[in-house]
């Protein structure tokens, strides 16, 4: 299971700089207009061969530069119940301050690893400073300096060994794992009830080792499959009921966990903000994507042109990834349930799919040849040869050109679109990779 950190604390410490320390991301954040870029809060990051996540809490809320003691405790409530281990950030400049003090208390009581990290330590000075963050009581100030880099390998070196080993769960690495995602509200545990039915017996539960991910193995009706399952059917935390991005973290470790994931849009409120956070994740964890446009059964008008209207407006929000499923369905009138599992079991089939490479050479090559990538300072790009790399997460594609670097991201685009034109890749992303002959 991914384990996940949690940067904590109040604005301007210098949280967002941490993140992009850890996750090597050198994104400009500073000052930005709220929802510009929509995956400043989430990142993996790697060291020592542990791959991790990472949470920037205040990345969630908007105009998260003011924020009131009661959006900081809600921040960091929910860090205590998502993440594995928690970064709690001061500033060493400005020393203890009354919301540090406030963040402090919620963070004694919790039971999980938490680290106090003195940012800005930009200089020797100011290391002695650090000393009066004994008086939170969390422990020792580990001095950083996220903006030089100063002390964040021996910070990683110390997050890491918090870690508690997860022993993986024993589940069938053939069997598709599906986890059904969405904002509050979109019918995710309605969707769940309604394929599992009361006919609770058949399903076998294994425990998982996170507190909030359950794979509920699903046998009947000809499917075999594990559902992940998000925190639909645990007991909700009043502190967080009225956090919209609370089902966006909640949501992280069940997509990094599945393979298929099928986004619950609720019909009557159309795409929002928090689906399109939910996107993204599962963008970037290259993972299969079905989208469910569920509460079908309370519009009024379904004719195809307003279905149309629908399929168009999303594949337009979500683009430029616009090759994947969508189904309209009703989980109270059980209208078009199993089309949704269908479609992510084709999905999952096409992830796993393999096209023999002369197969690949026979259709590829001839496209090439008649649009070949630009050329560029009139050197012309040739492409030989192609094939599709074995055992990869998800399809893999490998051109082999004389000048690799001049082949632009359009040509990619352009050369994947050809490829889902001729095989079924419906739902699962693709990767295009150009390399020296």
């Amino acid at each position: 299971m991914g384990n996940i950190v949690a940067i904590v604390g109040r604005p301007n410490v210098g949280k967002s700089t941490l993140f992009n320390r850890l996750t090597q991301t050198r994104q400009a954040i500073v000052n930005e207009q709220a929802g510009t870029t929509r995956d400043r809060q989430y990142g993996k990051a790697e060291w020592g061969g542990k791959e991790f996540s990472v949470i920037d809490t205040g990345g969630w809320v908007v105009n998260s530069d003011d924020i009131f003691e009661g959006e900081i405790r809600k921040q960091v409530m929910l860090a205590v119940e998502e993440a594995d281990v928690i970064l709690f950030v001061v500033d060493v400049v400005n020393g203890v301050t009354d919301l540090d003090l406030e963040v402090a208390n919620i963070l004694r009581r919790t039971k999980k690893p938490v680290i106090l990290v003195a940012n800005k330590t930009d200089s020797n000075a100011l290391q002695y400073n650090a000393a009066e963050f004994y008086s939170l009581g969390i422990g020792d100030p580990y001095c950083i300096s996220a903006v030089s880099g100063f002390g964040t390998g021996d910070l990683l070196d110390l997050i890491v060994s918090k870690f508690e080993n997860n022993d993986k769960e024993i589940i069938d690495d053939d069997i598709p794992r599906i986890a059904v995602v969405g904002r509050p509200n979109a019918g995710k545990s309605s969707i769940i009830n309604a394929f599992i039915g009361e006919e609770r017996n058949i399903v076998t539960e294994i425990a998982g080792t996170t507190r909030d991910s359950i794979y509920t193995r699903y046998d009947k009706f000809g499917f075999n499959f594990y559902l992940v399952d998000t925190a639909g059917i645990r007991k909700k935390n009043k502190v967080t009921e009225d956090l919209e991005y609370y089902s966006v973290i909640r949501s992280i470790r069940a997509i990094e966990n599945a393979d298929v994931c099928i986004l619950m849009l609720d019909a009557t409120r159309g795409i929002e903000g928090q689906d399109l956070n939910i996107v993204s994740l599962i963008q970037k964890n290259q993972k299969g994507l079905v989208v469910v446009v569920n509460k079908w059964d309370l519009i009024e008008e379904k004719d195809a042109g307003v279905m149309n209207t629908y399929i168009e407006a999303i594949r337009a929000r979500l683009a430029p990834f616009s090759d994947f499923p969508i189904v309209f369905s009703s989980a109270v009138t059980k209208q078009r349930i199993f089309k949704v599992i269908e479609e992510a079991e084709n999905v999952y089939k096409a992830r796993k799919q393999r096209v023999s490479t002369a197969k690949l050479n026979e259709e590829m090559l001839p496209l090439i040849e008649a649009y070949p990538p630009p050329s560029n300072k009139g050197k012309y790009i040739k492409i030989k040869y192609c094939s599709q790399l074995p055992n990869t997460q998800i399809p893999s594609f490998i051109f082999y050109a004389n000048l690799p670097q001049y082949v632009k991201e359009p040509y990619k685009r352009f050369l994947e679109n050809k490829i889902r034109e001729k095989w079924n890749f419906c739902g699962t992303p693709i990767n295009i990779f150009v390399r020296q002959k």
